[in-house]
């Protein structure tokens, strides 16, 4: 069973009004077996690397030694200068998102008696407390017309939206929807013709392609970094935020908070990624939400003002030879595993679609719609593949037999921190 003991880190600057200087915001994340149910970003624990048992002596350099300089990063065409073009061509359209929210903290309910009154005086009021958290983030504009993309995490839960455009225009920004589930929303402000950027194809990207990031880290306005592609198809669980619905990007450009929401460019200029995570202590390890995505949950957006993902209410666990022998020592009494593969049902939500049709815990998966499983992954991507009421076909393997169960995905049940 693969554990992250880890946390998510959204690049999203935060400050509250009294203190002068900005704090990444870190959301702690559930580790352990992933779920098909609520569904970012985590920081990871630096790791530090050994140092070689031989290591090579330092080369001096002289002033008859030629220095030898860093190797260049070139675009397809081969234009060392192609980072300079792109940021000529889009970076009027990345914009800087400031939220506020009022945040309210409840006194307890003792204070109110007047016993304890007697100790902590009567000046303390038993009325709920307010505070306003700010915030600062990135978005890209995507329509003229005052459409802009950004994530959910910059946005979720504010009272006053500002965007201010590279020019120094600032407007009041109203929320069309956002999705937790995917870290996606969308923006509108009233203004007309807006410079955009236009959107690539996340699905051909390969790693080692340079990329470019435009955002407001730290915020230092405009700011421009470049890389390449690191890895592509970083599953949720990989980075340590199984609540999410994602496979990102990773990417070596340096992104920090502040970036959240901002653009990931290709050598063309053309958005490949939504930046979103970092992990705090390491250097070279982003990840974005590729655009594919982005623009398939946006649509549902601004036409819906939401997105209804599938959900079946199970949580899973990867089965593998050591994960069997575990589960077989301690719960030999109630369960027997004879599979090495497959996707172990360690949990089913009450009254969720899957305790609707029977399953139970204990039941491996096999195939879903006649296409074999073996990975939490695998199934998460059919799952959210899936349509909302219609009914999937579920091969499970049941104290050594086979059997068949159809299970009708309902929306999701999001829930929201207060």
């Amino acid at each position: 069973m693969k554990t992250h003991n880890s946390q998510l880190t959204n690049i999203y600057t935060s400050r509250l009004p009294h203190k002068g200087r900005f704090s990444s915001a870190v959301v702690m994340l559930l580790g352990g077996v992933a779920m098909v149910s609520v569904g970012g970003c985590s920081l990871i624990p630096t790791r530090s690397a050994q140092s070689p048992t031989n290591e090579p002596q330092t080369q001096i350099v002289t002033d008859s030694t030629p220095a030898v300089a860093p190797p260049a990063i070139f675009s397809s065409t081969g234009d060392p200068n192609f980072v300079v073009n792109v940021v000529k061509k889009v970076g009027g359209a990345v914009v800087r998102i400031d939220s506020a929210r009022t945040v309210t903290a409840r006194v307890p309910e003792e204070y109110s008696d007047p016993f304890f009154r007697r100790f902590f005086g009567e000046g303390r009021s038993s009325q709920p407390r307010q505070r306003v958290e700010r915030g600062s983030g990135s978005g890209f504009v995507i329509n003229s017309s005052g459409q802009i993309l950004t994530n959910a995490h910059v946005v979720d839960g504010a009272d006053v939206v500002t965007v201010t455009l590279k020019d120094g225009r600032s407007f009041d920004g109203k929320v069309l929807g956002e999705d937790p589930v995917t870290d996606v929303a969308v923006i509108k402000i009233e203004a007309n013709n807006l410079q955009t950027v236009p959107l690539g194809n996340s699905e051909a990207l390969q790693p080692g392609e340079a990329v470019i990031a435009i955002g407001n880290p730290l915020g230092l306005n405009n700011t421009v970094t470049s890389g390449i592609i690191s890895a592509t198809g970083r599953s949720s669980s990989d980075i340590g935020a199984s609540d999410k619905r994602v496979d990102y990007l990773q990417t070596d450009a340096a992104i920090n908070p502040g970036n959240s929401g901002g653009p990931l460019l290709n050598a063309g200029g053309q958005v490949i990624g939504m930046n979103t995570a970092i992990i705090r202590g390491a250097q070279g390890l982003g990840f974005a939400i590729p655009i594919n995505t982005v623009q398939k949950i946006a649509q549902e957006l601004i036409s819906q003002g939401k997105v209804d993902h599938p959900y079946l209410g199970v949580q899973m666990a990867t089965l593998t030879p050591a994960v069997r022998q575990r589960i077989n020592e301690r719960f030999g009494d109630r369960i027997n595993i004879t599979s090495d593969r497959g996707v172990l049902l360690v949990r089913i939500i009450s009254n969720s679609p899957a305790a609707n049709a029977g399953l139970r815990p204990g039941d491996i998966i096999q195939s879903i719609n006649n296409q074999s499983v073996n990975t939490v992954e695998e199934v998460q991507r059919i799952v959210e593949n899936s349509q909302i009421g219609r009914p999937l076909q579920v091969q499970v393997e049941r104290n050594g037999q086979t059997t068949q169960v159809a299970v009708t995905p309902a929306p999701l049940p999001v829930q929201r921190e207060e």
